[in-house]
Order: C-alpha cells, then sequence, then structure tokens
C-alpha cells in the first residue's frame, strides 16, 4: 500500500513537471521566461520547453496589432477656445522584453503619451486652424511619440484623430458671435443702402435744378431774340416788351380759365391800353 502511494506521488510530479516545463505559445504571442527572477528567454509561438521549477513564464505579451482609445479631453487653443478630442492610436510590440521591462504598462503609457502630445500640439493653435488642421495634427502627433514608443519596445503604426470639436459653452459663444455678426451686416446693408437712396434723390435734385436752370436760361434766350426780332421788325422799342407781356398775360388768363375753382374770367376792352399801363407803372417804379 506504501509502494503504491509512492508510485503515484512520483507520477503525479512527472506529470506536473512534464506540465511546467512544456509549453505551447500561441501565434500572436511571445512569452517572456524569467529563471530565477532574471529574464532568461523569449518564447516564439509553438512547442517549447523549459526547466520545470526553475524557469516562469513572467509576461504574456501580444504581438498582433493593439488598438489604444485615447479618451476625449479638453483642451484649451491658443486664441482661449475650449475644443474636446480625442484619437486612436494603432501599435505593435516589436521588442517584447523593453515593452515589458522599459515601463510598467506599455499601453497605459502610450496612452498618456497621445494624449499630453495631442493636448500640446493643439494648444498652439488657434481654434479654425485645429478644427480644420486633422491631418495635420495627426502627422505631428505620430512624429512626437515615435520616438518615446521605441525606448518601449513599441512602433506606432497610426495614429487618428476621431474627432475635434468646440465644447458646449464654446459651441453657444459661436452662435451668438454668428448672430450679432449677421444682425451687423444686416446693419451696414441698411445703412448702406439708405446711404445710395439719399444720393440718389440729391443726385436727382442736383440734376433736375441744373435742368431748370438750362431751361430758364434757353427760355430767356428765346425770348430775348423774340423781342429782338420784334423790335427790328417793328422799329418801336415798347411793342416788344408789349408783345412779351401780352402773351403772358393771355398764357396766364388761360390757366385761371381752365381753373375748377373759376366760373367768369373778365378780359380788359383794350389789352394794348393795360399793357402800357402795366409797363409804364414798371418804369416808374
Amino acid at each position: 500500500m506504501g509502494f503504491e502511494i509512492v508510485v503515484i506521488a512520483i507520477l503525479v510530479f512527472a506529470a506536473v513537471t512534464v506540465w511546467k516545463g512544456v509549453r505551447i505559445v500561441p501565434q500572436g504571442e511571445e512569452w517572456i521566461v524569467e529563471r530565477l527572477g532574471k529574464f532568461n528567454a523569449t518564447l516564439s509561438p509553438g512547442l517549447t520547453i523549459i526547466i520545470p521549477y526553475l524557469d516562469k513564464v513572467a509576461y504574456k505579451v501580444i504581438t498582433k496589432d493593439i488598438i489604444l482609445d485615447i479618451a476625449e479631453q479638453e483642451v484649451i487653443t491658443k486664441d482661449n477656445a475650449v475644443i474636446l478630442t480625442n484619437a486612436l492610436a494603432f501599435i505593435k510590440v516589436t521588442d517584447p522584453v523593453k515593452a515589458v521591462y522599459g515601463v510598467v504598462d506599455f499601453a497605459e503609457a502610450i496612452r498618456n503619451l497621445v494624449q499630453t502630445t495631442l493636448r500640446s500640439i493643439t494648444g498652439e493653435m488657434e481654434l479654425d486652424a485645429a478644427l480644420s488642421s486633422r491631418e495635420k495634427i495627426k502627422v505631428r502627433l505620430k512624429e512626437s511619440i515615435s520616438d518615446e514608443a521605441i525606448d518601449w519596445g513599441v512602433t506606432i503604426k497610426s495614429v487618428e484623430i476621431q474627432d475635434i470639436k468646440p465644447s458646449q459653452s464654446m459651441v453657444k459663444s459661436m452662435e451668438l458671435q454668428a448672430a450679432a455678426e449677421r444682425e451687423r451686416k444686416a446693419v451696414v446693408t441698411r445703412a448702406e443702402g439708405a446711404k445710395q437712396a439719399m444720393i440718389l434723390e440729391a443726385e436727382g435734385r442736383l440734376e433736375s435744378a441744373k435742368r431748370d436752370a438750362i431751361a430758364q436760361i434757353t427760355l430767356a434766350e428765346s425770348s430775348s431774340q423774340a423781342i429782338q426780332k420784334i423790335t427790328s421788325a417793328v422799329g418801336d422799342r415798347d411793342m416788344p416788351v408789349l408783345y412779351v407781356l401780352g402773351e403772358k398775360y393771355i398764357h396766364a388768363l388761360d390757366n385761371l380759365a381752365a381753373s375748377g375753382n373759376s366760373k367768369i374770367v373778365l378780359l380788359p376792352a383794350d389789352l394794348q391800353e393795360t399793357l402800357r399801363g402795366m409797363l409804364g407803372k414798371a418804369r416808374s417804379a
């Protein structure tokens, strides 16, 4: 009975030893083996054998591409605007030894590095530039963190900016600013329209006055020419004046007769003597 117990113990020990010594590393991983607490070897995918009880698989490192979600954060731009930005980082472990011994948690380190670098880059830009320069920010971000990542055995394959947008308070401020700008443009447009209308009205009055002056000058010249012709034809100095006054007098009576308020129009019996009397009074005055 005692012999059987010993045999069973030996078999159990052998099974445990084999189990500890034989390792199957899956594809897409590399395992870090430590011997007595010190780095010893890196196990590649496949079947491998280690020394039981002396060797220990300390770390299992994924060598496939890793996607890191960079949490959204607030950033203050150069012109003191608040924006929200987040990103995705695509990384790959190329040196498992550096990845596990160079930093405590390489994924968290890369995530924090991307956050701080992104905040630094966008903080140097004004709001409009930050919102419209996504590709430029992405290139600068990758260049800035690649050297640090290499020291940790990690290669930055790509960094994508998921979103860059103003904060809620900034959106409200921008909406108010846009409304104020639209109102300002409307006021300027109305003022410019009123100004143009006043200019056109003044130009119209000026043109009308010029035309009235030209008409009066033309009329005066025509009257002068008529008087000269009548004087040369009749030879009487008073006759041309009487002619012009009589014409104007008759025209005035004609307008008076055409008026709706006028019922009776009286004409002097001797129009010529009446005009002479008017002319005499004008001269005596």
